[in-house]
């Protein structure tokens, strides 16, 4: 979708046009045009005046090696359910075999009775099969778990995340974005150097003191309402 609509600025109804009208996704039917632009836009708001979606569009033509985890955080930003299972995955140690059933115990505990069992074993399969896509899981059928690859415009992105939710200083290197990337603090900090020397954030570290910015990303109406906010 995002290499169909090539405009960084295009609204929000391009990206459905392309997918309900272009069908660039090559359904084969109305219905199956229609869930996946409603899935897509719930999960990634589609919208260049959402600083989540246009942080995500800014990375992902810079760094096409780490899509799949800006995909992901992107995800993770925007869907409670997927947010707190993955951190259930993540819980698991590296070689460790994550089945279905575990993931579904998970969500039911957070929710009772809230999925129908057939709505629960698909919402399980699509996390497996999203943190499959991301690194973070191996194996077609048997899901072991693993350790994504991690680029310097992922640890940019999710310390964007971790700014834009009110974290700042040395706090930032301990968001759950970061987390999610499941990389050591040595190796985070190093990326988010590589990011700025490429001019996609200000990075500045001295001992235990951090500063962070986003001038690229964050207009400044953006930053005056995080302001008032914090």
């Amino acid at each position: 979708l995002l290499a169909y609509v090539e405009d960084v600025d295009a609204a929000k109804s391009d990206y459905l046009a392309a997918i309900q009208i272009a069908n660039c996704l090559s359904k084969r039917s109305g219905k199956t045009r229609s869930l996946p632009s409603r899935h897509l836009a719930a999960l990634y708001a589609l919208d260049p005046q959402r600083l989540v979606f246009r942080a995500l569009r800014f990375f992902w033509r810079r760094d096409v090696e780490g899509q799949p985890l800006l995909a992901v955080l992107c995800a993770y930003a925007r869907d409670p359910v997927f947010r707190s299972a993955a951190h259930s995955v993540l819980r698991f140690p590296k070689g460790a075999v994550v089945t279905r059933q575990a993931v579904e115990e998970f969500i039911e505990a957070q929710e009772p009775g809230r999925f129908s069992p057939a709505t629960l074993r698909s919402t399980a399969q699509n996390i497996n099969s999203s943190l499959t896509q991301s690194g973070h899981l191996t194996g077609r059928r048997r899901k072991v778990r693993t350790g994504p690859v991690v680029t310097s415009g992922a640890v940019a992105y999710a310390l964007l995340l971790g700014f834009v939710n009110g974290l700042r200083g040395e706090s930032l290197l301990q968001s759950d974005y970061l987390r999610l990337l499941d990389s050591s603090s040595e190796r985070t900090i190093e990326l988010a150097e590589a990011a700025s020397r490429r001019g996609w954030m200000s990075w500045k570290r001295v001992g235990r003191v951090v500063e962070a910015h986003f001038p690229s990303q964050i207009t400044p109406v953006e930053m005056e309402w995080l302001r008032e906010q914090n």
